[in-house]
């Protein structure tokens, strides 16, 4: 079972600019969809990005309205590594983001689920 691990989390003041990288311990170029969910106390975990593996090298890319515009989600399918571009960063960013990963194989779906990387942005 690939493991996950992100890094790139932070501190930052209002408008500022983070990049998380989720590292996979294995091949992620067949993984149906890969995304970064966050998570504030309180609150249920949102899909913040994601992005799905269709048939060809193009892949989709969907965004949660609230940072539509301002996020960026990417992957590097040779190093392994899923990233998450964050600019014009707002205090309602804050919350701990994790990196997901959607498995859809033949006979089993199912998702793996990183440690998570705390985003601080102060106002």
């Amino acid at each position: 079972q690939v493991q996950l691990v992100e890094s790139g989390g932070g501190s930052v003041h209002l408008g500022g600019s983070l990049r998380l990288s989720c590292a996979a311990s294995g091949s992620i170029s067949s993984i149906y969809a890969m995304g970064w969910y966050r998570q504030a106390p309180g609150r249920q975990r949102d899909m913040a990005a994601a992005i799905t593996t269709g048939g060809t090298t193009d892949y989709a890319t969907h965004y949660a309205p609230a940072v539509k515009g301002r996020f960026t989600i990417w992957r590097d399918n040779d190093k392994n590594i899923l990233y998450l571009q964050m600019n014009d960063l707002k205090p309602e960013d804050t919350a701990v983001y994790y990196c997901n990963a959607d498995f859809r194989e033949e006979l089993s779906r199912y998702d793996v689920w990183g440690q998570g990387t705390q985003v601080t942005v102060s106002s």
